[in-house]
């Protein structure tokens, strides 16, 4: 069999290209919005301390499983998955992991991309004084307003996706390579600015720093070791073919384990930076750090509205969410054009074009689920709550256990060997041992507390 040596769309042009580039499709909606809000739920340093730990242990070798398959294969998930099991002498029917991989990308994205419509509107309102002074039922109503309005919703989706397709359309290094070598710089800096400006809340600050980094055991829960763990896996955007089409564009000197490493470090960076600049702000204005999912759109907006400066630093917190979505965007289309490209002999353009248009319809019924559609539901869910309980609670979880399972148990040791290039005997020997049998098992669990099937 004849793998190709490189992918028609192209390469990285250097390490540190495919570093940003991966650790943007990690970092997301959930290190800014999600982390915060359960790291409050489950009790601050213990649940941080293990959420740390399960990086380690689940998603690294997971993340370097789907980055090794992506770059031996050099193709769209389904065709990678394809050659690599004949290569192996296994069933090629390993293909349809590669299928439900661009799926669930696909999927994921018309509803995030609603999401992300609705960050960029309040980058708008935030800049421009909306929150100044604003009561918790004031900024309850603004955001009523918005979700509830289909017209501006719709906009605010539709301006999303056409800047997401223009950056996919110009390929691997005008494109993706350009956008994240800017957005992913610019997120730290923010980042960087606004723990800066949590840090002028004097004791709060303080008390912020103590709650993510000092473990309380007692307020661990059975369900915050098993959030954790969950959280760790799908941070790192794993099951869902982004990782492995990303990895198709890897130059082969590039060290897997090193790049895996770097970029689970830089994501998790952004997760505790994310905390350390809104735990304060929260401490600060009396309010608790386990607010939930309104957190950001309902909770925050009050902060900022009562503090010094609040205007500016709200907005750029806003900006912050928006260009974390676009980085996670731009990957979980990515396997869906080149899947286009690749099988259907279609230009990058069309492909784009094809698949921004489909995602964009199907992101219409995450629209009206907010307002005119809210009545419309299946198994007491909206088309919203069901597309994210279908990828995020069955599709991710059971596409890492089957990439585990496949670079762990199908393909030959040689050429996992091979790929990963580490020179260290025992260290191969370890990330084998936890791909085959401890990162499988924690996935399981995982699995099954997210189907209800634990408690």
């Amino acid at each position: 069999m004849s793998r190709p040596a490189k992918s028609i769309h192209g390469e990285w042009t250097t390490r540190w290209a495919f570093i940003l580039a991966a650790t943007g499709a990690a970092v997301g909606l959930g290190n800014i919005w999600k982390f915060p809000y359960i790291t409050g739920e489950y009790g601050g340093g213990a649940f941080v301390l293990v959420y740390l730990a399960c990086i380690v242990v689940i998603g690294v070798p997971v993340m370097m499983a789907e980055t090794l398959i992506g770059r031996r294969g050099r193709q769209n998930p389904m065709n990678s998955l394809e050659d690599l099991s004949t290569e192996a002498g296994v069933n090629p029917v390993w293909r349809y992991l590669g299928a439900m991989g661009v799926l669930a990308g696909f999927l994921i994205l018309s509803y995030y991309s609603v999401v992300a419509g609705q960050a960029m509107a309040y980058v708008f309102r935030t800049f421009g004084g909306t929150f100044e002074g604003v009561t918790a039922d004031g900024a309850a109503n603004i955001y009523r307003s918005l979700i509830h309005d289909p017209e501006k919703l719709l906009a605010w989706h539709t301006l999303f996706m056409v800047i997401t397709m223009i950056i996919v359309s110009r390929g691997v290094q005008r494109g993706l390579e350009k956008s994240v070598r800017f957005m992913m710089p610019a997120l730290f800096v923010i980042l960087v600015m606004l723990v800066g400006y949590a840090s002028n809340t004097g004791t709060h600050f303080t008390d912020g720093l103590k709650f993510l980094f000092r473990p309380d055991f007692s307020e661990m829960t059975r369900l915050g070791f098993l959030t954790a763990m969950g959280h760790a896996f799908f941070t790192l955007s794993l099951g869902m073919g982004a990782i492995m089409v990303y990895g198709s564009y890897l130059p082969k000197k590039t060290s897997i384990i090193k790049v895996s490493l770097t970029i689970s470090a830089l994501d998790t960076s952004v997760a505790l930076l994310a905390a350390i600049a809104i735990f304060p702000i929260v401490f600060a204005n009396g309010m608790s750090p386990g607010a939930g999912p309104g957190l950001i759109f309902e909770t925050l907006p009050i902060a900022f509205g009562h503090m010094a400066g609040g205007t500016f630093f709200g907005g750029m917190f806003f900006l912050l969410l928006v260009f974390a979505a676009w980085s996670s965007a731009i990957a979980l289309i990515e396997p869906t054009v080149t899947w286009m490209v690749e099988n259907h002999g279609l230009s990058r353009l069309t492909a784009c074009l094809y698949a921004g248009i489909i995602t964009w319809a199907l992101g219409l019924l995450t629209v009206f689920s907010f307002n005119i559609g809210s009545g419309w539901t299946l198994w007491d869910k909206t088309a919203f709550q069901l597309l994210d309980y279908l990828t995020a609670n069955i599709m991710l979880p059971l596409g890492g256990l089957l990439i585990a399972i496949f670079a762990g148990w199908m393909m030959r040791e040689t050429h996992t060997q091979e790929e990963l290039a580490i020179e260290s005997p025992l260290l191969f020997k370890l990330w084998r041992f936890l791909v085959r049998y401890v990162t499988p098992a924690a996935i399981v669990i995982i699995f099954a507390n997210l189907l209800g099937l634990i408690g």
